[in-house]
């Protein structure tokens, strides 16, 4: 990845028009990756952020902080932002979650809001997507789509919120094809274009006529255009970038979740809560799917689509063993919250391993 800069934009036109909103509340975003990328996981976000500045108007001042390091290395750069006066920090990205336990055990008035973590405090809040939701549909459309029987899964950390990805399209691909088979190329990074790019080649010269991501650039779905295969989109629908590839895609929807955040601090009740919102509150949604797809095939991913958002389908529903073999959910057993938040082992038939 480039040299690290990190820049703040202040959403409003005017330093004049800055001087008049010294007394609203300042709310900061925390971005991994740059706020101008069009598509994926910090634009989604920042798309979120431009939703409720739109909404909120002059009662409140966002600014965003881009390509902030995760882990410690990013300790000092959230710092400066609560010391900058700051009534609200939203981190964006999983590895901001020991940086955020920090701050926030440093500036008790400082409230905070973690995406992806776990860990709260009073004045530490977590919210998260069901990602593995929108992987029930991409699971059954490939298992159906695929002609060599191989699908190349792009992940990035091996944390319970990939894992359980990886998991649920898989399951979901085998319950419509006994002989798909998942190859996993970890790469240890959220955002690495050059890192995914090769990726994508090298599953695809492995075989794997579609293509998943847990990673955050349009670099696979790239490839996919390029070599002729399929691919389904992560975080952003990204036809633009696979017109021909993209059979459909997860699409992040942040945007009422900050309204309804400001809007509790700007009412005087924002309280520290966990939210972990899917396909039943619009947190998430799915991209059009594309005319390449046999009707059959739409009509039966767009079934489960509707079963998961009305709560009759669970994706990990029993019987369903661990990669070794042992037992896990029983038949008709559903797995918990808890189940899913500390998933860390691949279910069975998956092939491959999870680093340590």
């Amino acid at each position: 990845m480039q040299s690290i800069k990190i820049f703040a934009v202040l959403v409003f036109a005017s330093f004049a028009q800055f001087a008049i909103a010294q007394d609203v509340p300042k709310i900061a975003f925390v971005y991994i990756s740059p706020a101008e990328d069009p598509i994926g996981w910090t634009h989604e976000h920042n798309r979120g952020r431009e939703e409720a500045q739109a909404y909120f108007g002059d009662r409140i001042e966002t600014r965003y902080f881009e390509n902030v390091p995760e882990g410690e290395a990013g300790i000092e750069v959230l710092r400066q932002i609560a010391a900058d006066g700051f009534d609200l920090i939203f981190t964006t990205s999983f590895g901001y979650m020991n940086p955020s336990i920090t701050l926030a055990f440093e500036n008790p008035d400082l409230r905070i809001e973690h995406a992806t973590g776990f860990v709260r405090a009073n004045n530490l809040s977590t919210y998260n997507i069901r990602f593995y939701e929108g992987r029930v549909s991409q699971g059954i459309i490939a298992g159906q789509m695929t002609k060599t029987n191989k699908v190349g899964y792009i992940a990035s950390f091996p944390i319970p919120e990939v894992i359980r990805g990886i998991n649920s399209a898989f399951l979901a691909a085998r319950s419509v094809n006994p002989d798909i088979e998942f190859e996993i190329v970890w790469l240890n990074s959220w955002y690495n274009p050059e890192g995914e790019e090769a990726a994508a080649r090298q599953l695809i010269a492995n075989g794997a006529d579609i293509l998943m991501q847990h990673t955050d650039t349009a670099e696979p779905m790239k490839v996919a255009e390029e070599l002729g295969v399929y691919a389904f989109g992560q975080a952003s629908d990204m036809i633009a970038y696979g017109p021909n590839a993209q059979l459909s895609a997860s699409v992040n929807n942040w945007g009422p979740y900050y309204i309804s955040r400001i809007q509790a601090l700007l009412d005087g009740n924002w309280e520290t809560t966990d939210t972990w919102g899917g396909l039943s509150t619009d947190m998430l949604t799915i991209a059009p799917f594309s005319d390449n797809i046999p009707l059959r095939v739409q009509e039966q991913a767009a079934d489960a689509i509707v079963r998961i958002r009305t709560g009759k389908l669970h994706p990990f529903t029993g019987p369903i063993r661990r990669q070794d073999g042992t037992g896990w959910l029983a038949a008709g057993e559903t797995a918990s919250d808890s189940d899913l938040l500390t998933m860390g082992f691949f279910v069975e038939g998956i092939t491959g391993i999870i680093p340590q």
